[in-house]
C-alpha cells in the first residue's frame, strides 16, 4: 500500500495547478503595480495611500499575499522533500517555514486592512 503524503493540496496535479495560478495572480499584480508606477510618474502619498483604500485594490493586494503564502509554500515543500533527506531537519525546516509564511499573511491583513 502506497500512502500519498503532498505539500498542499490533495494531489500532485491539484499542487502543480495552485502553483500555476498563485504566479498568474503574482504576475497580474506586478504588472498593475508597475503599470500605476509608469503612468503616475509624479506619485505622491496621498495618491498611493488612496489607491490601497479602495476596496478592489485590497482585496486583489490580499489575493496577491495568499498567492505568496501557496505559492511559496508549494515551492518549499518540493524543494525541502527534494534535498532534505533526513526527516527530523525536514520536519524542522517545513514547521519554520510555515510559521514564517503564517505570521507573514497575518502581518500583511494587518497592513492591508488596519486591523
Amino acid at each position: 500500500m502506497v500512502t500519498q503524503i503532498t505539500s498542499f493540496g490533495r494531489s500532485g496535479l491539484y499542487d502543480w495547478m495552485m502553483q500555476r495560478i498563485s504566479a498568474l495572480v503574482l504576475s497580474l499584480y506586478t504588472l498593475f503595480i508597475l503599470g500605476y508606477l509608469v503612468f503616475n510618474p509624479d506619485l505622491t502619498y496621498d495618491q498611493w495611500s488612496g489607491l490601497f483604500e479602495t476596496t478592489w485594490v485590497r482585496i486583489f493586494s490580499l489575493l496577491t499575499l495568499l498567492s505568496i503564502g501557496v505559492h511559496s509554500w508549494i515551492g518549499l515543500w518540493s524543494v525541502s522533500t527534494d534535498y532534505i533527506k533526513a526527516t527530523g531537519v525536514r520536519f524542522f525546516f517545513q514547521s519554520v517555514c510555515g510559521l514564517v509564511m503564517f505570521v507573514y499573511v497575518a502581518w500583511g491583513i494587518q497592513v492591508l486592512w488596519g486591523l
